[in-house]
């Protein structure tokens, strides 16, 4: 017993911290669009922080517990309700047998939401990965979004945690009008005259309605120029890489991303700052700031251990 799936809002998946060792394949990794969010639900539900949970994106879904456990809801602010009451984000709660968790749309801070329960989902390993990527109908259940009347089993639930009473964090805060990303140059700057990467820092650009978990494509007033065309020899892509195809236009590549791709890419977003940006809805702003990548790497350790810190806290015994 677990969970029962009344309605599935717009895109509820399951993901864990996604599937690795297979891009050569053309498999991608999938895995929460929000990291740290992700992170953050783990380790408040008292699960090892890899641990699948649920994503749910604008719209949330309402869901029966039909075995009791306790949960945690992080990232976006879908308004999540529990028997029609609000609840808080970012804190462990308890949920009984027969509760109803209800979210409603995005309500101004964030559009994506996590829900970790404790002792994990029961969904098969594929590939060494819960994930679901929906293309390749990988993963999760039966390789798509959840359904209405879909099951998902409890591996092993709790009543109770460790240092209960401490398991609540501030959330986060996501949105503004324009957001800032920073940016790592490369592989393929080379490909730009020294102008035109100056007009891509120091130009904003919008978040388009082509917005999903494979991609985030941007609209710039003035598209940028290559010193040729925007095709290069297929090579790997990362988790941020901003693609520059010939039409200028720059591509964010997210969790569900091609493998391998044969545009021009001018640099990638610094992992720290990706949840700005899969939290924001199309319509905002986007400048880039250029950093080095010796910055980059000391933001994402200390943010491991910010993480690291927190898990040990809470895993001290009463």
């Amino acid at each position: 017993m677990g969970i029962r799936v009344e309605s599935p809002g717009i895109q509820t998946t399951v993901q864990d911290e996604g599937r690795f060792g297979y891009q050569q394949f053309g498999v991608s990794p999938a895995g929460p669009m929000d990291r740290r969010a992700f992170h953050i639900a783990n380790i408040l539900a008292g699960n090892d922080r890899t641990e699948a949970a649920l994503e749910m994106t604008f719209q949330g879904a309402d869901l029966v517990f039909e075995q009791e456990n306790i949960i945690a809801i992080t990232g976006g602010d879908l308004s999540p309700r529990i028997n029609g009451n609000p609840v808080d984000m970012y804190r462990a709660l308890e949920v009984k047998e027969g509760d109803l968790l209800s979210f409603g749309f995005a309500s101004g801070n964030g559009c994506r939401a996590y829900v970790a329960v404790s002792g994990g989902l029961e969904v098969p390993v594929v590939m060494g990965s819960k994930s679901t990527l929906m293309r390749n109908q990988l993963g999760g259940v039966k390789g798509r979004k959840l359904e209405k009347g879909d099951r998902i089993g409890f591996r092993s639930p709790k009543s109770r945690l460790n240092q209960m009473d401490r398991r609540i964090l501030k959330p986060e805060r996501y949105w503004g009008q324009e957001i800032v990303l920073r940016v790592v140059t490369g592989p393929q700057d080379t490909e730009f005259e020294e102008e035109e990467i100056r007009k891509f820092f120091w130009y904003s650009a919008v978040i388009t309605n082509e917005f999903d978990r494979m991609g985030c494509r941007l609209e710039r007033k003035e598209p940028l120029r290559h010193k040729k065309d925007g095709n290069i020899i297929t090579d790997g892509i990362a988790f941020g890489s901003i693609q520059v195809p010939t039409n200028g236009q720059p591509i964010i590549m997210l969790a569900d991303r091609q493998s391998t791709g044969g545009y021009t890419k001018i640099g990638t977003v610094i992992s720290v700052d990706l949840p700005r940006l899969v939290q924001s809805v199309p319509g905002n702003r986007v400048r880039f700031v250029r950093v080095g990548i010796e910055l980059a790497q000391s933001l994402y350790i200390r943010e491991v251990e910010e993480l690291n810190q927190l898990e040990a806290d809470l895993n001290r015994k009463e």
